[in-house]
């Protein structure tokens, strides 16, 4: 068993894989395809299905480079072999993960993997273990009636997301590849009864571990104890190895600090999901990572007009639970539902509600943090939670773009003499309809406004240069919008394949200007306002 990388793998079969998922946890005794209910084990062994004629269309340099990937290798037709699920690498130990989940508020029971498929774990010189996994590869035994592929646009939409996320700073799993499988894959695109082909791809996710919240929720809701046991401490050793699961601390007692840790995480990747304008769209317990990591991108969308209350999710559309605004409630309600699985394994739930509660002030403390940074403010200070309430209601008045708002607020004239005229300027690219920034609209935009500028005075970043610079940190650019995601997309389909390259290297410096590529940063077009894809997606893929 190989445990180091070496400078750069020439060939896939050299990659040193050593999985540890697959050789210390339970696994399914049948090895089949069988669609069943899978107990007392973590994961079910499974190939990947070989695809017609597998086809690179992009991979991420930055991984490949965290991987150890000689570029040449990715540019073969070997790696768009591996990395469609055509042919295994020697050492890996392909499984499917066994989990359960809240989707939706109910309990859903068993749901696993059911079109990934993890080819297993190597050792990096730099990120230590990473799990490749094949999100499309073919059915498992948790595909239930579907067919474990996944359709070239969601798989550009994540490739091209998971990618954008990193570089805004936001905790997320990553993205290797993009390959093409050659196949014809036929989805309901809204569910309304008219399937059709669509050309097949896969993607390959990188991260130290897809565990996710469900993972533990599924043997506790099974009074598997033993199982959720031998998963809590295989967790607690091999991705949280600080908090120093030795053998000689008892788990229980173990429990409640890693619980904690896990909620300071996920706490700190909502306050960015808030930061950037993600909306994640489908926040079931199956779709948390353990490790606080953005994951599973399928239905999500970006905030382009500032409106707490949308959701990207067609599924979603009547409840609304996973809107914009009510992200940080639903992930204490999930982190409330793996407290419940975690407390077959204490003696005390207190503790367990303690770092439950330490969530709640974590996301509150991070948010604050972030707005003040945001808005140039500094430190955050006793007021600022009414000014900010007050800018969003400003940011409703009227429809207002929250990218370009946040990100020009830094031109903005902050001196006491600059006029009202002044500051809405320096903000004119941000508001979708300009003519209705007159009467009782203009008046709400220009006070907030004032008031801002009177808090940068009193108490915030006062010398213009170094406020926008501190300003610009934290507030893109570019990002992946909605439309920008499907006119790559749409080009892909029709075999131009260029644009989803040159999205990933625009959002590779999202903070940056990058002139000549303005037309990326622009806010949502006409067109797009209600097109699928642009507005609403569906969880089919």
């Amino acid at each position: 068993m190989s445990t180091t990388l070496p400078t750069e793998v020439r060939a896939l079969d050299g990659l040193p894989f050593d999985n540890r998922f697959t050789r210390d946890l339970p696994a399914d005794t049948e090895v089949s395809l069988r669609r069943r209910q899978v107990h007392g084990a973590a994961f079910s062994r499974q190939e990947p299905t070989p695809t017609a004629a597998p086809r690179t269309i992009a991979w991420s340099p930055e991984v490949a480079e965290l991987l150890g990937l000689d570029p040449e290798v990715c540019a073969s037709d070997d790696f768009a072999a591996v990395f469609a699920g055509s042919r295994v690498p020697a050492g890996a130990d392909p499984f499917a993960a066994c989990y359960g989940g809240h989707q939706f508020g109910n309990w859903a029971g068993q749901l696993g993997d059911g079109r990934a498929i993890a080819l297993g774990e190597i050792t990096t010189p730099r990120a230590g273990h990473q799990t490749l996994q094949l999100k499309g590869a073919g059915p498992t035994p948790y595909s239930r009636t579907a067919d474990g592929r996944a359709v070239l646009r969601s798989s550009v939409r994540e490739f091209l997301c998971s990618e954008a996320m990193h570089h805004l700073g936001v905790p997320t799993t990553r993205a290797l590849s993009l390959v093409a499988t050659g196949d014809l894959v036929v989805r309901d695109v809204l569910y309304d009864g008219n399937p059709k082909p669509e050309p097949g791809a896969v993607v390959c996710r990188v991260a130290p571990s897809f565990t996710r919240f469900g993972t533990f929720q599924l043997p506790a809701s099974r009074d598997d104890v033993e199982l959720l046991r031998e998963l809590v401490a295989f967790t607690i050793r091999t991705d949280f190895p600080h908090l120093g699961d030795d053998g000689a601390t008892p788990l229980a007692d173990l429990v409640p600090t890693w619980f904690a840790e896990v909620g300071r995480r996920t706490a700190e990747t909502v306050v960015h999901w808030m930061r950037v304008g993600f909306v994640h769209g489908v926040l079931n317990t199956d779709n948390l990572s353990i490790l606080g990591l953005t994951i599973d991108y399928g239905p999500y969308g970006w905030l382009e007009s500032f409106d707490p209350g949308w959701t990207p999710n067609t599924t979603d559309a009547g409840q609304r639970r996973y809107r914009y605004g009510t992200q940080p409630q639903v992930v204490h309600w999930n982190l409330l539902q793996l407290a419940n699985a975690l407390a077959h394994l204490v003696t005390d739930v207190e503790p367990l509600q303690r770092a439950l509660d330490a969530y709640g002030e974590a996301y509150q403390v991070g948010f604050e943090a972030m707005m003040a940074e945001r808005l140039g403010w500094g430190a955050w200070q006793d007021g600022d939670r009414e000014l900010v309430d007050q800018l969003f209601e400003a940011m409703q008045a009227t429809e207002t773009d929250q990218v370009l708002f946040f990100r020009d607020l830094a031109s903005v004239p902050v001196a006491a003499d600059a006029t009202d005229d002044d500051r809405l300027a320096a903000l004119a690219d941000a508001f979708y309809a300009p003519a209705e920034l007159v009467g009782d609209v203009r008046a709400t935009v220009a006070t907030w406004l004032r008031a801002w500028a009177e808090r940068v005075r009193t108490g915030g970043v006062t010398d213009d240069a170094e406020r926008r610079r501190t300003m610009d940190a934290v507030n893109p650019r570019y990002v992946l919008r909605n439309y920008l995601a499907q006119e790559a997309i749409d080009a892909a389909e029709a075999g131009d394949e260029s644009l989803v390259l040159e999205l990933l290297d625009v959002l590779r410096t999202p903070y940056a200007e990058q002139p000549g590529r303005e037309r990326f940063a622009a806010k949502r077009p006409e067109w797009a306002r209600h097109r699928v894809g642009c507005s609403m997606l569906s969880c089919s893929s």
